[in-house]
């Protein structure tokens, strides 16, 4: 007897068909109809020229969809196929998509490039010098590809015994990216890790696609260590060196960079040496030749006394000088004085042959005949000697 199924029923029974048989597919096509309501879902219809599907990307995948999808749009999705049994439509449940073709990976890694840049990945202020002499070098690379033996050959010239810590990781294919990231946090745990170096050799964009992965970016962001990328040759250029503190061109570049030559380290610190004694040499005959000048200029005490003795001495001589100079002075003044009260003494006259006459008793002095009587005592005063008599007569004039 025909089976009559209800519309549920066959509903259910194809939808078991579908997902028994087609758990997990990969299908490419182009998105249309894309619409995200407020729940966070994503959904779209994938489409080419002959046929088309639902899809749909719940809250919780969606995060990890690494580009903006957009109407038009040619991808590659990976999901598991169901069906809707409210709508009878089946649709496939998408937990990961990349765009298809070059143009389409280049719109994705140019949208993932502006938001990071937003965030502030690419920020040059944030990024960090390079130690000059690190104690210990993380590496994450693949133990067995070039890049490794290049860098630890750099090594083994400049610094043969500095420190390395290599953190072995797979650096092509889906899960190298989730690997790296880990090998950067992995080191960040190590104390005396100084800096590390991510990279690898060179290849196609495809192979170095674990480098512009978002995990890695944000991995190199948060590392407390300073992040030395090395990824490919010169001409490549990666997220993951646009983030790090330092990009170098290559892995043996890095090399180069991290780890300064021994050899020219110890020039290097013979000739600072060098400088050094010349320059404290230079200093302790400055600071000697002032010495010098100070003790020169302090006088001992006995010579200071010796001075001062001197200088009394001289003193003495000058006093005794000036105070006969002024006794000579004093002198010619007296005998200037003398000579000129000499000039005016009345005994200068005697000597021209006057005479003074005086009266007797009183002694005054006779200048009028009508002041003496007939009778009447003089005494007359030469030049020389002195002499008495009596008037006898006299005129009046």
């Amino acid at each position: 007897m025909q089976k009559i199924f209800s519309v549920s029923e066959l509903t259910f029974e194809i939808k078991r068909l579908l997902e028994d048989n087609l758990y997990y597919v990969w299908v490419e096509g182009e998105i249309s109809n894309l619409r995200s309501p407020v729940s966070g879902h994503l959904y779209f219809t994938l489409k080419d020229a002959y046929s088309q599907l639902r899809c749909v990307i719940f809250k919780g995948q969606s995060r990890l969809v690494k580009f903006k999808p957009m109407d038009g749009m040619h991808i590659i999705c990976r999901g598991m196929v169901s069906v809707y049994p409210d709508r009878g439509e089946y649709q496939i449940i998408v937990d990961y998509l990349e765009p298809k073709g070059i143009g389409a990976q280049q719109i994705a890694l140019q949208q993932l490039k502006e938001r990071l840049s937003k965030e502030g990945l690419f920020d040059e202020k944030r990024k960090r010098q390079i130690p000059m002499l690190p104690h210990r070098v993380g590496i994450v690379t693949s133990p067995t590809g070039a890049a490794i033996r290049d860098i630890l050959k750099v090594f083994q010239r400049r610094f043969a015994n500095i420190g390395v810590l290599i953190y072995p990781v797979r650096v092509q294919g889906i899960e190298s990216a989730r690997e790296i990231a880990n090998g950067i946090w992995e080191l960040n745990r190590i104390d005396d890790i100084d800096v590390i170096i991510i990279g690898r050799g060179g290849g196609s964009q495809e192979d170095l696609q674990a480098f512009n992965e978002e995990s890695v970016a944000r991995a190199i962001y948060n590392s407390r260590v300073p992040v030395v990328s090395a990824v490919g040759h010169e001409i490549d250029w990666t997220i993951a060196d646009m983030v790090s503190d330092l990009r170098a061109p290559t892995p043996s570049a890095a090399a180069e960079i991290v780890v300064k030559s021994k050899n020219e380290l110890i020039e290097k610190i013979g000739g600072a040496v060098a400088i050094l004694k010349s320059a404290i040499s230079g200093m302790l005959n400055e600071k000697r030749a002032g010495l010098h000048r100070v003790e020169k200029a302090i006088i001992h005490p006995r010579q200071r006394l010796h001075d001062y003795m001197q200088r009394t001495d001289s003193l003495a001589e000058r006093l005794l000088l000036a105070i006969s100079n002024r006794f000579t002075l004093a002198k010619k003044e007296i005998q200037m004085l003398a000579s000129g009260i000499n000039a005016l003494s009345p005994l200068n006259v005697l000597d021209r042959g006057y005479s003074i006459t005086r009266k007797l008793p009183s002694l005054a002095i006779l200048r009028d005949s009508r002041n003496v009587c007939i009778g009447d005592e003089l005494s007359i005063v030469l030049s020389k000697g002195e002499v008495f008599c009596r008037v006898y007569a006299k005129d009046e004039v």
